[in-house]
């Protein structure tokens, strides 16, 4: 599935937003769940409600959010 501009990071929300939603665990646990789903990758959002799994994803989202502006495994 082809990435659409307007998913960058959070539904197309500015950086920082997207950054602040990113270090808050309740908020990427709902928000990176949804991304993924709407990205095309239905496991890995459903994987993403397992607490175990989120952390690893939230780490790796956090890294990625930082260095690339978006968030990139499996989203």
């Amino acid at each position: 599935m082809a990435k659409s501009k307007n998913l960058k990071a959070y539904f197309g929300l500015p950086y920082i937003v997207s950054l602040i939603l990113t270090i808050i665990p309740v908020t990427h646990w709902i928000l990176s769940g949804i991304t993924r789903i709407l990205r095309g990758h239905v496991v890995a959002g459903i994987l993403n409600l397992i607490p175990v799994v989120n952390f690893v994803f939230w780490v790796l989202d956090l890294i990625t959010m930082i260095t690339d502006r978006d968030i990139k495994y499996w989203a």
